[in-house]
């Protein structure tokens, strides 16, 4: 990989680690405002959907501005809204400021995907890699944001992790000023010379890859909403020794952490097999994984966690590249903007539905419910490989040459 490729992948992926892990930091704190505001889970779920629908929301605007803006501004406007958001979770006063911060921090996190991803996929050659390494920053973002609110709010006020991402950003709004905008469009200029488009015109195939990604996004948001407080409740034996709050953020963490192998294993199964086929596989896999979360406890519900972990992150550069087979250079921004609004967006609804289910029944439900959730898309997933298999076996073209 050449040195421009590896800056702006570095870049990029330090980019994707701060999203997941400021928008994970809420979700670790649930119970924390449980006690601090009497707040009941349905109430705190909506909050959760708040942050996560605008999370969704403004990546289809975020994908269409790529192609007028491009990358660098979009990165800045999302470092700039960050910074915003945190200082206005900090300074709240009441819930609504809170909810209010929440937002405008998952509609600034919200621009990244499309930006990243679009610039990623015209810039980095051995595509699936770059975006397990891609991936992986997101793994640990996700596991950071768990660890540190919960270390702060054990031993410190809960504000201070907002703030520790509030410079964190400060900092990467410099670094990506400075640094990005020369390499990008260095390396942009010479994908569009070499612009090969396969699959773009495959409408149908683009709605059950659609449908595959509302299934997955329902699933994440529910489970990785309510995992930190299921790990507070739900652990006995040795666990006991951990403090509530430092049991949701460290448990989660180790979750996450786990993602990175399923990230890696994703990039290489992406360049050396069928990706549409092993999506579905991952899919299957992931079904028994939560049913049989939602009734274990103790060290059995750790070690289920961290098969979920593997196994779930596993398809996301595996989908990623997914998409841009199924788009050109031209449409990729759009598709990635529309890809996390159904990812995150229609997905985020589930932390209120789940946020009902355990006012009604108990935490544990909702982990069946994930895997059911899960189902409508293994279909629309198997009616995807089929047409991937078609499609290329009439082109003869090699299902693992095209990246």
């Amino acid at each position: 990989m050449k040195s421009s490729e590896k800056i702006t992948l570095s870049l990029i992926s330090l980019s994707h680690l701060l999203v997941h892990a400021q928008m994970m930091v809420f979700p670790t704190l649930l119970l924390v405002f449980n006690r601090e505001f009497s707040l009941g889970m349905d109430s705190l779920g909506l909050m959760v959907t708040c942050s996560l629908f605008m999370f969704g929301l403004g990546a289809i605007p975020a994908g269409i501005l790529e192609r007028r803006w491009g990358g660098k501004r979009l990165l800045l406007v999302y470092q700039i809204g960050s910074i915003i958001g945190g200082l206005t979770i900090i300074l709240a006063q009441d819930v609504i400021q809170i909810t209010l911060g929440l937002a405008i921090l998952g509609l600034s996190s919200s621009i990244y995907h499309p930006a990243g991803l679009t610039i990623l996929s015209k810039s980095i050659n051995n595509l699936s890699k770059g975006m397990a390494v891609h991936g992986i920053a997101g793994s640990i973002g996700l596991a950071l944001g768990p660890l540190l609110a919960g270390t702060t709010a054990e031993f410190g006020p809960w504000q201070l992790s907002y703030l520790i991402f509030v410079l964190t950003q400060f900092c990467l709004l410099i670094l990506t000023y400075f640094y990005i905008d020369s390499f990008y469009e260095y390396i942009e200029e010479i994908n569009q010379q070499n612009d090969v488009v396969v699959l773009n015109n495959d409408k149908f195939s683009i709605i059950l890859y659609f449908i595959v990604v509302i299934a997955l996004g329902f699933s994440f948001g529910g489970f990785t909403s309510y995992m930190p407080s299921l790990f507070a409740m739900q652990t006995d034996g040795i666990f006991q020794l951990f403090p509530e709050t430092f049991k949701a953020g460290f448990f989660t963490t180790l979750v996450f952490l786990s993602g990175i192998v399923g990230q890696s294993l994703g990039g290489y199964l992406g360049d050396k097999y069928n990706r549409s086929s092993i999506l579905l596989i991952i899919m299957i896999i992931n079904i028994p994984i939560l049913v049989l979360m939602g009734f274990s406890t103790g060290w059995y519900l750790f070690f289920l966690s961290i098969g979920l972990g593997v196994t779930y992150f596993s398809n996301q550069p595996i989908s990623n590249v997914i998409l841009a087979d199924l788009t050109s250079n031209n449409q990729r921004g759009i598709g990635y903007g529309i890809a996390f609004f159904l990812s995150f967006g229609v997905g985020g609804f589930s932390p209120s539905i789940c946020g009902l289910i355990i006012e009604l029944f108990s935490i544990n439900m909702i982990f069946p419910f994930m895997a059911i959730s899960l189902i409508p898309g293994l279909v629309a997933g198997w009616f995807l490989d089929k047409r991937f298999k078609y499609q290329h076996a009439s082109q003869n073209i090699s299902l693992y040459e095209i990246t």
